[in-house]
């Protein structure tokens, strides 16, 4: 999924598509949220603070699930 950089101290970029959320955080993770709206993204995209929106309106409400890293080629 394509992801956009953001301007957030804990969010690194956000994407969506198809009702799928997908944010990467500084620290690393990469997590996908599913069944988030249009609207919410919007808002997201909209607020002042994206990681306190973030905590607020998303992390816990929605059914979620972390991305593994890939894998390194073997040399």
């Amino acid at each position: 999924m394509h992801r956009v950089p953001v301007d957030s101290s804990s969010i690194e970029s956000i994407g969506y598509e198809k009702n799928v959320l997908e944010v990467r955080f500084r620290n690393g993770g990469l997590y996908q949220y599913f069944d988030v709206s249009e609207e919410v993204v919007a808002l997201l995209m909209r607020a002042d603070s994206k990681g306190a929106f973030f905590n607020r309106s998303i992390r816990g409400r929605y059914p979620s699930r972390r991305l593994k890293p890939p894998q390194a080629a073997p040399i």
